[in-house]
């Protein structure tokens, strides 16, 4: 066994953060964003696709979302999966093109996208915490098979720790900057 690398533990810190970006994304803070339709999926052809795989996702304005169905036959499923999707959204048919409003948020519906979004985040640091076990163990293995000396292993643990509160702190900072976007009224 060779020096564990600590950067392959540092990367995947960073994809837990990235990770709740993407989550992020998605959460409804009552301005159209393109994002909050990515996890509908369209019966198309027999199969699921992506709703970007039959249209194209465009905000026109602030609290509109537009969707222009490429395939005509395609209108009436994109309709019932945004619908289905469970985004508490109403699509109105025009044509090809599905307007998508987006109402304002009550302060209640506010508080619970508020608290889904702290366990989106909750469950990122649990996930940063598990990296920095897997790095512990592995740095705990290496000294055992003498590839690194204990004081290496202390050094290095030091190190993941400090990997690991920077990538903690970061999830608290886009948490607490999604939290200011889904307040504001």
């Amino acid at each position: 066994m060779a020096k564990p690398d600590l950067k392959v533990f540092r990367d995947r810190m960073d994809k837990s953060v990235t990770a709740l970006k993407d989550d992020y994304a998605g959460l409804r803070t009552g301005r159209a964003n393109a994002g909050l339709l990515d996890p509908v999926q369209v019966e198309a052809y027999g199969s699921l696709s992506p709703l970007n795989a039959v249209a194209a996702v465009s905000v026109p304005e602030p609290r509109m979302i537009s969707v222009s169905v490429w395939d005509k036959g395609m209108v009436v499923s994109v309709e019932k999966a945004i619908r289905a999707a469970g985004l508490g959204l109403n699509p109105v048919v025009d044509g090809q093109t599905l307007r998508i409003p987006i109402p304002p948020l009550t302060e209640e519906r506010r508080k619970e996208l508020v608290k889904l979004a702290g366990k989106y985040a909750e469950d990122k640091k649990i996930a940063v915490r598990n990296v920095r076990r897997d790095a512990n163990d592995e740095l705990k293995k290496a000294e055992k098979a003498g590839d690194i000396s204990q004081d290496e292993q202390k050094k290095m643990e030091a190190e993941v720790q400090k990997d690991t509160d920077a990538a903690v702190k970061r999830i608290d900072e886009v948490f607490k900057a999604k939290e200011i976007e889904i307040m504001q009224v």
